[in-house]
């Protein structure tokens, strides 16, 4: 059968030029699932982007609405359809209750999506060892846990949402692990894990798995200029192991179709050449999504319009270069930001041409008045999104026409509605109120069981360390399941707590230096000792390499709040030199050893 347009993939890319395609010309979509949406259908986050592009819409929700658009049309759908390759003749082969089905196109669109690239260590063949998406695969899809204790290899966003849907689901995350030394996702993917105590360590990989007929363990170590350094190695207790070291086009289809591919590295890997249409090198032959590109999502589904539109302009003759001059422009700017600079220099390589669009500075506003209730915003890296300047009514918020600009922020005009606060797809929201004693927070919360009104629970800092104690004030719940805990606190740690939680059976860290607990802190108070400096000496609380940068106040707190004493009347110790860890060779004079 002669289709005008054959579609090899339905994932975003291909979803969405079947939405322009199918009541156009004549369609056709092949998938080797049994329903559409391809990695969307596992995604239980957020987007970032605009509104027009399913911002602050989960990933299997925006599969159901493009799924619903398709349904509109005229488009025949073949599931469970394993495509084997591309013949002469324009002919698409494939695999479809066990018998080869073959059809033939005048235009082919080619949406094959990418793998997961391995990464060697000794024994990654053991049961236990898997890529980032099938364990989303089994758990998202199929409800099914892996393991119960995990070790994350790689911290793009792939892996960083991973940690986070793997400790919504209860599991323990021991840490991630990065190689290079900056995470390589988002910073607010980043803090949404930090927040729950899920260490990121960079410049650390996986030496080996430990096991005989499973994972039971691993090696890691300190890594640097991609060699392992002697003596930092060290084994960590885990049952299964995640690699989420990135992307791999897959490129068998577009060759055998007569696209040529070349080696840039930028992009993944070997990619299909094209021009900004997204037109091969065969003039009938489109590619979009991961296969052009490893990118998000977001610009999946933009690539999937542009070469859709492309493909009615060659079949009909209709004139579409406004909305393809209007998609392109919006996918420019999609990429103008800091992360998409890699992406920038691939298609350079390629030939295509990518405006550079300059980013405004945040307009910058006078302090808030913390006794009114207002939103927090800590979204400082340049990202593309616009989900709270869309969701916030009264003008408080703006983002402006480039969407990787950083939310500029009105206090004056924020009224505490908090509808920023649910959109954010980087849960970089909060809600604060400040008194003079009891501050009132209001923070995103995505986890099972919701709070109750009056429960007690422990206030988290950025690193997931406790603060102090909170007491659950009010609960809003949300359709979209981001849900707000509003929380009461004392007034000096409402910068501080970013998460909550329920106590747990173990005592927190407080010092994570020294490894002093919360409870060893307050059993050293109840013999009596109120002094700052006696507490320091008998526990070693702030007496790590951090110096107290990170505790010291919350060991003021507890003290202050096991005596009753105020803060501001309590000794914070003395502040002795050196003021940061240095080796003792830097005292010897010169000459000496």
């Amino acid at each position: 059968m002669m289709y005008d347009a054959v579609i090899i993939g339905g994932g975003p890319a291909g979803m969405s030029a079947a939405t322009i395609l199918g009541d156009k010309v004549k369609t056709l979509i092949i998938d080797e699932n049994d329903r559409l949406g391809g990695q969307l259908v596992k995604q239980t986050h957020k987007f970032f982007g605009d509104h027009e592009h399913y911002a602050s819409m989960r990933g299997f929700e925006i599969a159901d609405k493009l799924l619903k658009e398709i349904q509109k049309k005229p488009v025949l759908i073949s599931l469970s359809s394993t495509v084997i390759g591309i013949y002469p003749q324009n002919t698409v082969a494939y695999v479809k209750d066990g018998q080869i089905q073959k059809v033939q196109y005048k235009k082919l669109l080619l949406a094959t999506g990418a793998m997961e690239r391995q990464l060697p260590f000794v024994n990654s063949d053991l049961p236990g060892v898997y890529g980032a998406g099938a364990i989303q695969t089994l758990m998202n899809q199929y409800g099914i846990f892996p393991g119960k204790r995990f070790l994350i290899v790689g911290s793009g966003n792939i892996g960083l949402i991973l940690a986070y849907q793997l400790a919504q689901s209860g599991v323990e995350v021991k840490m991630i692990l990065e190689a290079l030394d900056k995470v390589g996702g988002y910073e607010v993917h980043a803090n949404k894990v930090k927040r729950l105590g899920i260490p990121i360590l960079t410049g650390h990989t996986i030496v080996r798995a430990i096991g005989d007929e499973k994972v039971e363990g691993a090696v890691i170590a300190r890594v640097d200029k991609n060699n392992i350094v002697k003596g930092t190695e060290r084994e960590v207790v885990v049952d299964t192991i995640c690699v989420a070291v990135g992307l791999t086009p897959l490129i068998e289809l577009a060759e055998q179709s007569g696209a040529k591919v070349s080696y840039i590295p930028e992009l993944g890997g070997y990619v299909p050449l094209r021009d900004e249409r997204m037109r091969t090198t065969n003039k009938d032959v489109f590619v979009a999504g991961d296969l052009s590109s490893i990118e998000e999502a977001t610009t999946a589904m933009m690539e999937g319009k542009i070469a859709a539109m492309q493909m009615v302009e060659d079949l009909t003759g209709e004139n579409l270069e406004d909305k393809i001059y209007d998609d392109l422009n919006s996918l420019a700017i999609f990429r103008s930001g800091p992360k998409s600079a890699k992406i920038r220099t691939g298609l350079e390589k390629m030939g295509i041409n990518v405006p550079k669009i300059d980013l405004p500075k945040p307009q910058r506003f006078e302090r808030y008045d913390d006794s009114k209730l207002h939103a927090v915003i800590e979204c400082t890296e340049e990202i593309p999104c616009n989900s709270c300047e869309y969701a916030c009514k009264f003008d408080a918020i703006k983002v402006g026409i480039n969407i990787n600009s950083v939310p500029s922020f009105d206090p004056a005009k924020c009224t505490g509605c908090a509808l920023c606060v649910t959109s954010c797809p980087g849960l970089a929201i909060f809600m604060k109120r400040s008194e003079d004693k009891a501050a009132t927070l209001g923070i995103p919360y995505e986890f099972l069981p919701l709070p109750k009104m009056d429960d007690k629970m422990w206030g988290l800092d950025r690193e997931g360390n406790y603060v102090c104690d909170v007491k659950v004030k009010r609960v809003v719940k949300n359709p979209n399941k981001t849900n707000i805990v509003y929380v009461e606190l004392p007034s000096e740690f409402a910068d501080m707590v970013r998460h909550v939680k329920y106590p747990s059976k173990e005592s927190p860290y407080v010092c994570r230096c020294e490894e002093v607990t919360l409870d060893e802190i307050e059993k050293v108070i109840d013999l009596g000792v109120t002094d700052f400096e006696e507490l320091k000496r008998l526990t070693r609380v702030t007496m790590g390499p951090c110096n107290g940068k990170n505790c010291k106040m919350v060991v003021l707190g507890i003290l202050s709040k096991k005596t009753g004493i105020p803060i501001s009347s309590l000794s914070h110790g003395t502040s002795r030199p050196p003021t940061k860890p240095i080796e003792f060779r830097a005292f010897l004079k010169e000459g000496e050893e």
